[in-house]
Order: C-alpha cells, then sequence, then structure tokens
C-alpha cells in the first residue's frame, strides 16, 4: 500500500511500508522506489506517495538472492512499486507426434532473456498449448492418418516463443517447421521439419525408410536435431538446461519417432525409440499382442506438460482384429518462468 501523499510521515511508516532494520536510517531507503534518490541529499518528503516494489503472478518461490515467478498457465504478472532488471525464460508448447510410422514432435522455441528492466505495470503471460498427435481412423493404409499439429505459441513483454513443428505422417509426409522441426514419417524418404528462428531449436530427423523396417525420425529438441530414422529409431534432440529456478532443469525435448521395426515380415519390434532430454515422449513401437492400436506402447507417447516438449510418433501395427495403426502423442504445453534480483 502506498505511502500518503501528504500530510506527516515518518520514519517508522516508511519501515513498514519498505521494511528494514532497527535503528532506523533514511540512507538505507536510496533508490528503494520511483522518485527516491539513489544517493546523496534524501528526505522524508521524497517518500510521499511511494510504495514498495512487488510483483504477484504464477508460482512466487524464491531461491537464495531471487524472486521467481514460474507460470504453468496463462495469467498477469503484475509489477508495482518501480522497475527491475529481470531474467526470464519463455518456451512455446511442444508439437505432436505423426500418426502411422510417424516422426516425433518438435519441441517449442526456447528463448532465455538474460536481462531486460521491466517496469511497473500489467503484462499478460501466455502459455501455449502442446500440439495434439496425429489421429488416425484405424484404417489400413495411409487411409486416417494425419500429422502432428504444431504447438501454441508462448509469450511474455513483446517475447514470443513458436510452438514446435508437428511429426508427419503416413508413408511419405516430411516433418513440419517450428520453434524446433518435427520428424519425417518413416516409410519412404522425407526430410524433417526445418526451425522457424535461428538460434531457438533445431531441425527434425528425416527418414530413408527401407526393407519393411519402418523408422520415423526424431523432432528437434532445443539442445540438438532429431535423429533421422534409418536403419534404426530415431530418438528426439536433446533438451536444454537451465537454472533459472535456482537448480538445473532440462526442458524441450524432441519426440522420438515411430518403430514399425519389420512389420510383419522380419518380426515385430518392442523397442521404442527415446524422446529427448527434457520431456520428449517417446516413439511408439510395433507388436503383435495388443487388442488395440490406439494405445502405448504402439500409440506415440506424451511429451511432458510445461517443457515444451514434443509428442512421440506413432506406428502401424497388424493385430489379430486386422491391419490398424496408432495415433501420436500430444506435445507438452510450455512455460514462462522470470525471475529478479530481491
Amino acid at each position: 500500500m502506498a505511502l500518503q501523499t501528504s500530510g506527516a510521515i515518518s520514519l517508522a511508516d516508511i519501515q513498514t511500508e519498505f521494511g528494514g532494520s532497527n535503528p532506523i536510517s533514511l540512507s538505507e531507503y536510496y533508490g528503494a522506489a520511483a522518485g527516491i534518490p539513489a544517493s546523496g541529499a534524501i528526505s522524508l518528503d521524497d517518500f510521499y506517495g511511494t510504495s514498495a516494489f512487488t510483483t504477484t503472478g504464477g508460482t512466487k518461490t524464491t531461491s537464495g538472492s531471487y524472486t521467481i515467478h514460474t507460470f504453468t498457465s496463462s495469467g498477469s504478472f503484475v509489477v508495482s512499486g518501480g522497475s527491475k532488471a529481470m531474467e526470464y525464460l519463455v518456451i512455446g508448447g511442444g508439437g505432436g507426434g505423426g500418426s502411422r510410422f510417424g516422426g516425433g514432435g518438435g519441441a517449442g522455441s526456447y528463448r532465455p532473456i538474460s536481462s531486460t528492466t521491466v517496469s511497473a505495470g500489467t503484462y499478460s503471460v501466455v502459455i501455449g498449448a502442446g500440439g495434439a498427435g496425429g489421429a488416425t481412423s484405424g484404417g489400413a493404409g495411409t487411409n486416417g492418418s494425419s500429422d502432428g499439429s504444431t504447438g501454441v505459441s508462448s509469450s511474455f513483454n513483446s517475447i514470443s516463443s513458436t510452438g514446435g513443428g508437428g511429426g508427419g505422417a503416413g508413408d511419405a509426409r516430411n516433418g513440419i517447421t517450428g520453434g524446433s522441426g518435427g520428424g519425417g514419417a518413416g516409410r519412404f524418404s522425407t526430410s524433417g521439419g526445418g526451425v522457424s528462428y535461428a538460434g531457438q531449436g533445431n531441425v527434425g530427423g528425416g527418414s530413408n525408410g527401407g526393407a519393411g523396417n519402418y523408422y520415423g525420425g526424431g523432432g528437434g529438441g532445443a539442445g540438438g536435431a532429431g535423429t533421422a530414422g534409418s536403419n534404426s529409431v530415431g530418438p528426439g534432440g536433446a533438451g536444454l538446461a537451465s537454472s533459472i529456478t535456482g537448480s538445473s532443469v532440462t526442458r524441450a525435448g524432441g519426440g522420438g519417432g515411430g518403430n514399425y521395426g519389420g512389420g510383419a515380415t522380419s518380426g515385430q519390434s518392442t523397442t521404442r525409440s527415446a524422446g529427448g532430454s527434457g520431456g520428449g515422449g517417446q516413439g511408439g513401437a510395433n507388436n503383435t499382442t495388443g487388442s488395440s492400436a490406439d494405445a502405448e506402447p504402439l500409440k506415440g507417447g506424451a511429451g511432458t506438460v510445461n517443457t515444451g516438449s514434443g509428442g512421440g510418433g506413432g506406428v502401424a501395427v497388424r493385430l489379430a482384429t486386422g491391419a490398424s495403426q496408432a495415433s501420436g502423442g500430444n506435445g507438452g504445453s510450455g512455460v514462462v518462468i522470470i525471475r529478479y534480483l530481491t
């Protein structure tokens, strides 16, 4: 609550608003708020109408000398009582994995901002949703297969991080461009998706298909490109670590590509391609034991929520009930983290 704008004002009033130690000295309040001198002469009159620096929004924590706000859903960041230099990390939603020999989804754009002055005001924070995994009608062939959807952008204070690209689906669809690119589908030769903005992500892996061993490419991660699905499974690209919350956390991994692994001709594979470190979803893997295609381990795994990681690609499968196919995993939602020296 701001101090009064006229009338008597005491040292005790100032201490109640701004904190401090006893005995009270005006010099400990240099630069405490806008309008209060940072050095030199200082008087009680300089404190009329001022208020302590405060922030609200998201989940507020502290670590060492820092105050941290973590937004896992959209909201407002409110700054009162002046301005401060702040650091923040903005990650877009991850892309969904493709269905039927699907490529993994790419991670959302990863944008660490080292230091920007944020003034008093209310700032909108948008957390991008992860893209939906490519759906399937369950029919044989490419009928009903679909690419993973691109993730939704996250934003704060004019900084926007685009969503990750979806993984390609069917027999020969390329990965989609995004924050990091989605992986290409695995039956025939495909390309991984590109990067929307240089320095904010990595490309997805393609695939060269081949002789019944159909490996979807991995989605790109913030720390590395997705691996091509050539003669083996295509893992997702690695994420990146940040210590903005006070401890090191890796986020924004790419989704793993789907592993058909020989199909009906050379034995079913149960090896799932790994999602990239930081939350990428595993790719689906073929087998003959299930009665439903559209469930893990055939279906791609989801990217971890609030990491901006990509979902895994799904596979085709031959069950006792006939040929079918599995959907891709959903991408993980994004996150915005803000911190400043208390």
